[in-house]
């Protein structure tokens, strides 16, 4: 297992910046996530910590060593492509021996190693096929394989599944997890899609534009974004903009149709003026009374329906129906919403940087 730092990393290509001046710190043994859109610097991030790319400034350290001279092959990696990129006149059993043999490991624990590392990917019954004649997901499982029976310091994925279909990719994602726990190896994964992130991270860094937005815990990040951009790029969320006012000591946001939110708790008394609420579909219930809406659109998702209202002032917002009513919801039909105020989330409407107590900066 292996700490990584980084610490002022940029990186630089033909005098325009990807990534201007980054740190980051990963534990042994975590599975810590890259996440963001395309072109947010992830993948440039994962190859200059694999000595792929060079680095126009910073410093890379492994366990409080510095390898930014070291080549790829004397940082002791296992790197995990989407492309997969087994040889394919090579059974399941010799793509995994391959870096074995270039090491020079003995014949017997060659043997060993092979069948243990396809049998923590599933794989041992397929030992003998040719990559052709394996599915893409079972491909994936031999790289993956592969790149573990070296015993490699850390684990490096750049978006290993996004070639599978979906059903493919959350079995996958369980086996990566899976392999990933028992090896108890450090991992750093890249990847653009949200749901992936969640389910097999320790910890997320979400990255737009080279800069990293926030670190934390997939739960930390979701429930308390550090600015808008988490909180739009993290799962779904409803953006409304409302006037704070202070009555009597308490900070309070009026939310329309006679609704109000004690948010004294929440919010420093120091911030005024207008601020966004960032309210997640599963904080929206249909309810007796609350703000006024219309229904725009649903979407039948089978164990549940997606509904679109427009409310009284023009916005619109997502809610979910679980209930036996779902598909049965008529454009133009009027509803009352009723927000959960403790799942609710602020940011100052002109940074978009969230004002809550305890806030990241």
């Amino acid at each position: 297992m292996t700490r990584i730092a980084l610490r002022s990393l940029r990186k630089e290509y033909n005098g325009q910046v990807a990534v201007p001046n980054l740190d980051l710190d990963i534990s042994n043994g975590e599975f810590f996530t890259l996440l963001g859109p395309s072109g947010c610097g992830k993948t440039t991030l994962l190859r200059m910590i694999a000595g792929f790319n060079s680095i126009e400034a910073g410093t890379i350290s492994f366990d409080d060593i510095v390898i930014n001279d070291r080549s790829p092959a004397a940082r002791n990696i296992g790197m995990v492509f989407q492309s997969y990129a087994l040889f394919p006149q090579m059974t399941a059993a010799k793509n995994v021996a391959f870096g074995l043999q270039t090491r020079n490991v003995d014949k017997a624990e060659t043997t060993r190693r092979v069948t243990a590392a396809l049998e923590s990917v599933h794989m041992a019954h397929l030992k003998d096929r040719l990559p052709g004649e394996m599915s893409g997901g079972q491909q994936q499982r031999v790289a993956l394989a592969r790149a573990l029976v070296i015993r490699p310091a850390m684990l490096l994925m750049d978006e290993p599944l996004s070639n599978l279909d979906a059903k493919l990719r959350v079995e996958m994602r369980d086996t990566i997890r899976e392999a990933q726990r028992e090896a108890g190896i450090t991992t750093v994964y890249v990847t653009h899609d949200q749901e992936e992130a969640m389910a097999v991270s320790d910890r997320i860094a979400v990255m737009n534009l080279g800069v990293v937005q926030q670190v934390g815990s997939p739960a930390q990040i979701y429930r308390n974004p550090a600015n808008r951009f988490v909180a739009e790029f993290i799962g779904k969320t409803n953006l409304i903009e409302r006037e704070l006012h202070h009555r009597n000591g308490a900070t309070m946001l009026d939310l329309g149709d006679g609704v109000s939110v004690d948010v004294t708790s929440t919010i420093p008394s120091t911030i005024t003026g207008r601020v966004q609420v960032s309210v997640r579909p599963e904080a929206v219930s249909a309810a007796s009374e609350g703000l006024s809406a219309e229904v725009v659109a649903e979407t039948f998702l089978g164990s549940h329906s997606q509904i679109r209202a427009q409310l009284s002032t023009g916005e619109t917002v997502e809610f979910l129906e679980f209930s036996r009513r779902a598909a049965l919801w008529e454009r133009g039909e009027k509803v009352s919403l009723q927000l959960k105020t403790d799942m609710l989330t602020y940011f100052d409407a002109e940074s978009g940087v969230s004002i809550m107590h305890g806030a990241q900066r």
